[in-house]
């Protein structure tokens, strides 16, 4: 036998496990209804359907256990996977609901800060599903052309785009978004809590703007002009949009 063919084949490189973090939306609940639960879920989603279609979501069960309150598990995520959310992981969940949740193949997540459940709870925020940055840290990420429905970007800097953002996209950035054109779909700057950040855009006509995770939705900005240059920025956790 020659030397060669006792030599390992070659095989290029088919898999990589790395370690990344990304933001996930997370569900609190303080009812065991699941009727009453079902009913506002509905009426939240209704406000921006396309932002939460296909979402992952945690399940926060913290606060009912403080109550001593039951929850059927296996019920709720159906009731959860009825409008389109995608259960990824359950947090805050005693022995029997984590054993569940498990069954179910949902993975189980240690309550990482009780103090900043506590800060979400207090106020009316979305965390969007943030997809690996495709830039280093810090780096402003320039778009020359028109952002398409279905398309999603974000910049780990600023977000600058030089033509139209169409219905249904979704664009994200640490720092600001600048659009010089016609702003629809979703926007989304400071998704990592830069309460700072801004939003600019030419024509606003967008799904849903959010900063720092305040956000307002399109039936919130019916009374905003439109084909004029405005800015976005948080003020006291309230959404302002002012012209320029």
């Amino acid at each position: 036998m020659s030397v060669d063919s006792q030599k390992t084949p070659y095989n290029p490189l088919a898999l990589e496990f790395k370690s990344s973090t990304f933001s996930v939306p997370v569900l609190i609940l303080f009812s065991n209804d699941l009727a009453v639960i079902e009913q506002q879920l509905q009426a939240k989603i209704s406000l921006a359907p396309e932002f939460f279609r296909n979402s992952p979501l945690v399940l926060d069960v913290q606060e009912l256990n403080k109550k001593d309150l039951d929850l059927d598990i296996a019920a709720l995520m159906e009731i959860l996977r009825e409008p389109g959310l995608l259960p990824v992981g359950i947090r805050g969940g005693n022995l029997k609901q984590n054993k569940k949740a498990l069954a179910l193949q949902i993975p189980v997540y240690s309550v990482t800060s009780s103090s900043a459940t506590a800060e979400a709870q207090k106020r009316k925020t979305i965390t969007p599903p943030v997809p690996e940055p495709i830039t280093d840290p810090g780096t402003t990420i320039l778009i020359t052309h028109p952002v398409r429905s279905g398309q999603r970007l974000y910049a780990s800097g600023d977000l600058v785009i030089l033509a139209q953002v169409s219905a249904g996209a979704e664009i994200l950035a640490e720092g600001n978004i600048h659009v010089y054109g016609t702003l629809r779909g979703r926007a989304m700057a400071g998704v990592q809590g830069n309460k700072a950040a801004r939003i600019f855009c030419s024509d606003l006509q967008a799904e849903l703007i959010s900063i720092a995770g305040d956000y307002k939705i399109s039936e919130d900005m019916q009374a905003i002009s439109r084909n004029k240059p405005v800015q976005v920025y948080l003020q006291d956790h309230t959404i302002i949009i002012k012209d320029i």
